[in-house]
């Protein structure tokens, strides 16, 4: 028996969709018991953020894990607020999507664009960011082409510096952008609650 695609497993996970706030959200139940919650601009359609969430070790709900949009947590701490703030100054690596390619953010990086190289291990299915300074080292891997089973291309693969905060981009590949594009119009049809009552579970 062939393994489902992606986008079939998409299609057969339970869904729940809520509008709030000028974004769609979808909350996602897979058969394996694995979560996945996303927020989309109602607008523009562009992804906003994905989490995923799934049982732990004694069969409790784990912590959801965010694979795109911001990194931290609204139910913080007082000793996390204060330890973020005292490591304000170290780099934070964030993943924020365009709708034509995947883009990742390095905020806190001082150094000038000629320090960077940014490379695709083919090998390892990642990407490598590297600087000639020896002050950052960073390997990271794109989900969504693994779910598809696409190769990493290199020539998708570019780079920018601004602001202190280096800006990777990766093109998204055709098959992908057309499995968004059918997606897009399939999460449409699901019914959804307005307005936010605070019975989501995508919070």
């Amino acid at each position: 028996m062939a393994v489902p695609s992606w986008l079939e497993r998409l299609r057969a996970a339970g869904k729940t969709a809520l509008v709030q706030d000028g974004k769609r959200k979808i909350h996602y139940l897979f058969e394996d018991g694995k979560e996945m919650a996303e927020e989309y601009d109602i607008k523009t359609g562009q992804l906003i953020s994905r989490k995923w969430r799934e049982k732990n070790t004694l069969g409790g709900t784990g912590k959801w894990q965010v694979e795109v949009g911001e990194p931290t947590s609204p139910l913080l701490g007082a000793l996390e607020s204060e330890l973020i703030t005292e490591s304000s100054s170290n780099p934070i690596f964030m993943r924020k999507d365009t709708l034509s390619s995947f883009q990742w953010r390095i905020r806190n990086l001082p150094y000038p664009k000629e320090v960077y190289s940014v490379s695709v291990e083919e090998e390892q299915r990642c990407c490598v960011i590297r600087t000639t300074n020896k002050k950052y080292y960073k390997k990271f891997c794109i989900p969504d082409l693994d779910r598809y089973h696409l190769p990493l291309d290199a020539a998708a693969l570019s780079f920018t510096h601004a602001n202190n905060t280096l800006i990777i981009t990766y093109q998204k590949p055709k098959e992908i952008l057309a499995a968004e594009e059918q997606l897009q119009k399939e999460l449409k049809k699901i019914k959804a609650a307005n307005t936010g009552d605070g019975d989501c579970k995508t919070q």
